[in-house]
């Protein structure tokens, strides 16, 4: 039995010691700096906890003394230290950050680790960029590579058509930061919430637009094979309006916890969700132009006698997944490992990976 730390004690962090837990073939203690935090867990009995300030000196590393690998499922602003702290602990490190900068940190870290670290494996980075590289390696020659995701409400109620179903944390910083893009063939930035689209899939109409992370490392993996590379994250129609408005014209990107004081007490969280994942990579093979598409929908649902929201499921199940082929020796034990370095099959093949099995009546795209 593998000892396993998972950092965070939040909704998602609760959903990946239970998946490991419930398996039988790791024994989990998750770690937070807020007690309160630990008692609301819905975990299994067999979980431990402990609380800790995790940006206390040795702390983390006492934890991690002799333990096989750390899971990051706190806010992005904790990733470095984590990391800092698995890399002096000599275990593997796994993590869900969106947050580019600390993501390059991560890298920095692994040059010189004795063990794997695998940052962004969630839904967005994470199991996006393994299902853009799968349909990329089909092609000869690379036109455009374009990525949407969302974790929208079933039923949305408000003027933003949106629930919390995610790290109010990691939202606003993926609506305020830059967003890497290839563009004509050239590595750069682009503006958050902006490059609005409309599209329908399943008869349901939806927007996207940039926002921050969610390429992963892919732009680093494809630059000099690909004329356009781009993230968007959806949502219903409207709502990228009004952000533009709150974060930009009122002034809240620079008042951050403000805005995420105003969004937790005013948008209720619901784990009735829907993830919406499209993937269309276009290029050319023996000469012609073609197209291929990944579509797919993953909606909240029980997990034995418990249900989890969509975001949860999805989330959880990648990093669980990517964690168990590390554990059966499917992936390298030591340095730095892109989501695009996994393979589509064998993701889907895991037990946890088996949580994105396509419906047979996958949707097709309307633009």
């Amino acid at each position: 039995m593998k000892e396993i730390v998972v950092v965070g004690a939040g909704k998602i962090g609760g959903t990946i010691a239970n998946l490991l837990a419930n398996t039988g073939d790791y024994h989990v203690t998750v770690v937070d700096r807020a007690q309160s935090q630990l008692e609301a867990l819905e975990i299994s009995s067999v979980v431990a906890t402990k609380q800790i300030e995790i940006a206390e000196a040795g702390a983390l590393e006492q934890v991690l003394d002799g333990k096989f690998a750390v899971l990051s499922a706190a806010p992005f602003h904790l990733t470095t230290r984590i990391a800092e702290a698995a890399a002096k602990s000599g275990v593997h490190y796994l993590d869900l950050t969106e947050d580019v900068a600390s993501t390059r940190i991560v890298k920095q870290l692994s040059a010189t680790a004795k063990t794997a670290f695998i940052p962004q494996c969630g839904l967005a980075p994470g199991f996006i960029s393994i299902v853009a590289n799968d349909l990329a390696k089909r092609f000869d020659t690379l036109e455009s590579v374009r990525m949407r995701v969302g974790a929208l409400p079933q039923y949305p109620s408000n003027a933003l058509n949106y629930n919390l179903t995610w790290s109010t944390d990691g939202v606003i910083n993926e609506y305020c930061e830059p967003c890497e893009a290839i563009v004509d063939g050239e590595l750069t930035e682009v503006p958050p919430l902006e490059e609005r689209e409309e599209f329908s899939l399943d008869g349901v109409t939806y927007e996207a637009f940039n926002t921050s992370g969610g390429l992963g490392t892919l732009c680093e993996t494809l630059l000099g094979k690909v004329r356009t590379l781009n993230y968007r994250t959806i949502r219903y129609p409207g709502h990228a309006a009004i952000m533009k408005a709150l974060l930009n014209d009122l002034g809240l990107r620079d008042r951050r916890d403000v805005f995420k004081d105003i969004l937790e007490n005013a948008l209720p969280s619901t784990l009735q969700d829907v993830v919406v994942i499209f993937v269309t990579v276009s290029g050319r093979k023996k000469g012609r132009l073609l197209q291929e598409t990944y579509a797919n929908k993953v909606y909240s649902g029980h997990i034995g006698a418990q249900l989890y929201s969509g975001i949860q499921i999805t989330t959880a199940s990648a990093i669980c997944a990517v964690l168990d082929m590390l554990a059966k020796g499917d992936l390298s034990q030591q340095g730095f490992i892109k989501q695009e370095d996994i393979a589509l099959d064998a993701f889907l093949a895991n037990r946890f990976g088996k949580a994105y099995a396509q419906a047979e009546s996958a949707g097709r795209l309307v633009a």
